[in-house]
This record gives C-alpha cells, sequence and structure tokens, in this order.
C-alpha cells in the first residue's frame, strides 16, 4: 500500500509522546504495527475512543506523529480532527484523556462522548 504524506487531524501532547514510546518499546512492536487511533459506538453518552497498536486496515488514513506510526480510519477523522491525547500521571488520574473539541457532551470517565 502507498503511504500518501498528509497532515495529521489530531495531536499528542509530550506526555502522551513519551508514554506512548515507552509502551512501544515494552511490547516490542513489529515495524508493521503503529497506534490506532479512532471511535466506536458504545459507552455512557454515545461514544468510546478507540486507542492501542494495532495493523493498518483498508481504509486508514496513516500519520506519523513524532516518530510514531498512527492509524485512523478516514471515517473517524471527522469526530477527531482538532483533538489532543494526553497523558496524566498525577495522584488522582493515570491514562490517556481526550480533549475533543467536536465532542458536545462527554461522560465523566472522558472515555465516551456525543456529538
Amino acid at each position: 500500500m502507498a503511504t500518501a504524506v498528509v497532515a495529521a487531524p489530531l495531536t499528542f501532547t509530550e506526555g502522551a509522546i513519551k508514554e506512548l514510546k515507552k509502551l512501544m518499546e515494552q511490547q516490542e512492536l513489529s515495524e508493521n504495527f503503529g497506534l490506532r487511533v479512532g471511535v466506536e459506538g458504545g459507552g455512557c453518552a454515545g461514544m468510546n475512543y478507540v486507542l492501542g497498536f494495532d495493523q493498518r486496515k483498508e481504509g486508514d488514513q496513516e500519520y506519523m506523529i513524532q516518530d510514531i506510526r498512527v492509524f485512523m480510519n478516514k471515517a473517524h477523522g471527522l469526530y477527531l480532527v482538532g483533538m489532543e491525547v494526553d497523558f496524566q500521571d498525577g495522584l488522582n488520574a493515570r491514562g490517556f484523556t481526550f480533549n475533543n473539541p467536536n465532542a458536545s457532551s462527554t461522560c465523566g470517565c472522558g472515555t465516551s462522548f456525543s456529538v
């Protein structure tokens, strides 16, 4: 598959990049794997975020964000354009957070949203 260089519709904070690279190193992923970012139906607000390591699938766009291969289904860009992914490592919360300007509401845990 040919890879087109297209500007990524989302960004990652420095903390998220650091944690993602650490996870990639720990899992010893092959070069065929990248980070999948997307959405799926479900959750208390209607849609859940997808964030995990996967291989490229038909219908995916591929982006390079600070040396991390990112795969996203083209249809998911509508929901994720302008989103910032962060990683919190505090006493009260630990994990990835999603700052999505397209979300009209989010659930209390921050992993589910509606548009």
